[in-house]
């Protein structure tokens, strides 16, 4: 956190990164005890929308978010193809056991370990410590974050070649091998939008799978490559940056995935999300139904599509407005000073005197 040269700042509790910037154990905790909140709000939300589905309502009129998703990828279906929900209660409840796995987890490492990796026995452990201004150590981090996201997607591409996905044009799961068209692949950087094979899609994770892994290793093998500048981060590597490149990340994902789901039938089927929606403006883009909604009994009268989308460009573009706080402050950007040089209501002091 920002200190402004202040070695004595101190934080109120509701700044819960101060309390692990320089503590890489109670910083791994918070990591894995936040995947453990996710893990038990994906299983018991599945369980919700499964106990309140209506065969009777189109899946994309409920609330079923949830269920759309796992329909998306093969699960909920009888051994004719109909999806009926089957094995959905066993995926919910491993999420609800591995959330305590990840919580008794993160308790661990903040009650019983140290408190800072670096003073641990185990070697290995020490390498985990964090020292934000040391390329060496953050490109070694970096490193194994990538293969766990290469390792993701080569999940996702095996799953979809041995069990199956559902495939919208053919109203069915089916096995999809990918294609690794690296001319494909490039030109859909420009047109994923519009995208209509999930063998193109399936290619693209493959691609991503084995450059995220190949990456990674680069970065764990290596050190900073030349001599560490002002232009390679230089006093500006530092604990509230990496959480402003982080927080662009996330807000950049969330619009794109906006973007996508609002009209893309393919990864995000029609009987599981609802219609496709139309972009309006206003102050920003927001999306609306094209189709009749009399029937939908969730998100206030909206299409799971709708919900999604809108919910997803919202958290974006805050998660962007918190990558530019964070990227000032980093920078050196004192917003105090704004409120030094404004008196009442906002108003200059210049003009108030």
């Amino acid at each position: 956190m920002q200190t402004y040269g202040n070695p004595d700042v101190t934080y109120g509790w509701w700044a819960g990164n101060s309390s692990v910037t320089y503590r890489s154990g109670r910083f791994i905790g918070s990591h894995v005890a936040h995947t453990g909140m996710i893990a038990f709000a994906a299983g018991a939300c599945t369980l919700w929308e499964l106990a309140r589905f209506d065969p009777s309502i189109p899946m994309g009129h409920q609330s079923a978010l949830f269920l759309g998703h796992l329909a998306s990828i093969g699960i909920g279906f009888d051994e004719a193809g109909v999806w009926t929900g089957t094995g959905v209660v066993t995926i919910s409840i491993l999420h609800l056991i591995f959330s305590m796995v990840y919580g008794a987890g993160g308790l661990l490492h903040s009650v019983f370990f140290e408190e800072d990796v670096q003073n641990e026995e185990v070697i290995q452990a020490r390498k985990f410590k964090l020292e934000w201004d040391n390329p060496d150590n953050q490109t070694f981090i970096l490193g194994h974050h990538l293969i766990f996201m290469g390792v993701a997607c080569v999940w996702f591409v095996e799953w979809a070649r041995i069990h199956g996905i559902y495939d919208p044009a053919v109203g069915a799961i089916r096995q999809v091998n990918y294609n690794l068209d690296l001319t494909q692949i490039w030109n859909h950087q420009f047109d994923f939008l519009s995208i209509d094979s999930l063998e193109d899609v399936m290619g693209g994770h493959a691609f991503l799978a084995f450059f995220e892994i190949g990456g990674g290793a680069f970065h764990i093998a290596t050190k900073q490559i030349g001599t560490y500048t002002k232009f390679k981060g230089a006093g500006v590597l530092s604990a509230e940056a990496i959480l402003s490149w982080s927080l662009a990340g996330i807000g950049w994902m969330a619009i794109v995935a906006a973007f996508w789901a609002s009209t893309n039938t393919t990864v995000y089927p029609e009987a599981w999300y609802g219609e496709p929606l139309q972009i309006k403006f206003w102050f920003a883009p927001y999306w609306v139904d094209t189709a009749d909604v009399s029937d939908c009994t969730a998100f206030f009268g909206h299409t799971t599509r709708d919900a999604l989308v809108n919910v997803h460009y919202g958290l974006g573009f805050f998660a962007l407005q918190g990558h530019l706080w964070h990227a000032l402050r980093a920078m050196g950007f004192d917003f105090k000073r704004l409120l030094d040089r404004t008196g009442p209501y906002g108003i200059p002091r210049t003009l108030n005197s």
